[in-house]
């Protein structure tokens, strides 16, 4: 666990750059990009970090980068995300966002600042027992997400332990929510077509009825999913759009039926695609359908490692104290950190950011946070990194 000493360091570094760092944050805020077009971000967070004689790493896309600081053969990491939502921010705030249609509206901005300001702390720590790896990621919000691309590039080798930050608006600025084991849930997209000859709705024993089997597909997969897998590890399976036929009285030759599944169980999101497909073929085939399932991956879930979450809560109160450490809820949102975790240990921490006059919530047009939010994760964050190192 960090020293009283050490503590006393952090504090006092945190405090020369956490003006700096809330002020980055309002300057990302105001020019908001979305994924895989983040170039100014990124080039903005770079000149931050080399300002303080760090030598950043930008990605040959010019959207995303990497910084190390420290010395040593023991690394962890810590990941941060660049990029806003397709959302039009009121004009409420003195640093809006001045690009129409798009907005930080998730808290990715927060987390940046957050990143690149530990950062430079951490290079400014005369004491630092290893080194530090900064991933700034691109494209959290897209599928895939920009971790898929990072992650080939081998931005995880020779870390031990890796760490990000998410804002909490449903916890009060000055504490810390951890949670080990699963703590948000896969996304994936599927999408269904059933095809058929087509037809006249006054003959449908002539043909395929596929308007029949579409609502079969909607009603009966998921509890057929539920049946056939264990009732421990349940799947959100939620349908978002279904389409086809043009005429009342038309029997169309192909209908479309798209959704999502949600779950928490990592075996069950490797295993899902294959019973999917088996299903889907068993319910339509008593109809005639020619079904095709198409299953898009989008984030594991993020599986908390039980040793790093330990490292981080003990970290964590000597900063905010016993009080400042509660637990927290799983999400069915998901985070593509999660493709990370496939090759080290690590921890999604939600950072309590509730401001104080209003109900918020993630990807709202009024989302909007407590800036003391954002030194409170620098030395959290700091401490976290300090103790991983030691362990």
């Amino acid at each position: 666990m960090p020293t009283a000493e050490t503590i006393a360091d952090l504090h006092r570094l945190v405090g020369a750059q956490a003006d700096d760092a809330v002020a980055l944050r309002r300057e990302i805020h105001r020019a908001p990009e979305v994924g895989h077009t983040e170039v100014r971000t990124t080039a903005r967070v770079a000149e931050y970090l080399a300002a303080a004689g760090l030598e950043p790493e930008v990605r040959g896309s010019g959207t995303g980068l990497l910084v190390e600081v420290g010395r040593g053969d023991r690394m962890v990491g810590f990941r941060a995300d660049l990029d806003a939502l397709p959302v039009d921010e009121p004009r409420g705030l003195p640093f809006a966002s001045e690009t129409p249609g798009v907005m930080h509206a998730c808290g990715h901005d927060v987390h940046t600042a957050i990143a690149a300001g530990l950062a430079r702390t951490l290079a400014a720590f005369e004491d630092l027992p290893g080194r530090v790896r900064f991933v700034f990621q691109p494209a959290e919000e897209m599928v895939p997400g920009g971790a898929v691309a990072l992650r080939a590039e081998g931005v995880t080798q020779g870390l031990e332990a890796l760490l990000a930050f998410h804002v909490d608006p449903s916890q009060p600025p000055g504490t810390v929510a951890l949670r080990s084991g699963p703590i948000t849930s896969a996304s994936d997209r599927i999408q269904i077509e059933l095809m058929g000859p087509g037809g006249h709705t006054s003959r449908p024993h002539k043909t395929v009825d596929l308007i029949q089997a579409a609502a079969r597909v909607v009603i009966e997969l998921p509890a057929y999913v539920q049946r056939v897998t264990d009732p421990r590890h349940p799947v959100a399976l939620v349908f978002g759009r279904i389409g086809g036929g043009v005429a009342e009285n038309v029997i169309p030759t192909s209908v479309e039926v798209a959704g999502t599944a949600r779950m928490f169980d990592l075996d069950l999101w490797r295993d899902l695609p294959q019973i999917l497909e088996k299903a889907v073929h068993e319910i339509v085939a008593p109809l005639g359908a020619t079904p095709k399932v198409s299953y898009e991956r989008g984030a594991p879930p993020v599986v908390n490692d039980e040793a790093v979450v330990r490292a981080v809560a003990a970290a964590a109160r000597t900063i905010v104290g016993d009080e400042g450490v509660v637990g927290t809820e799983q999400s069915l949102g998901a985070e593509d950190f999660a493709w990370y975790l496939e090759d080290v240990p690590g921890a999604l921490i939600r950072l309590g950011s509730a401001p104080a006059d209003r109900t918020v919530d993630l990807h709202s047009a009024n989302f909007v946070v407590d800036e003391t939010c954002i030194p409170t994760g620098m030395l959290v964050g700091a401490a976290a990194l300090i103790e991983l190192l030691q362990s």
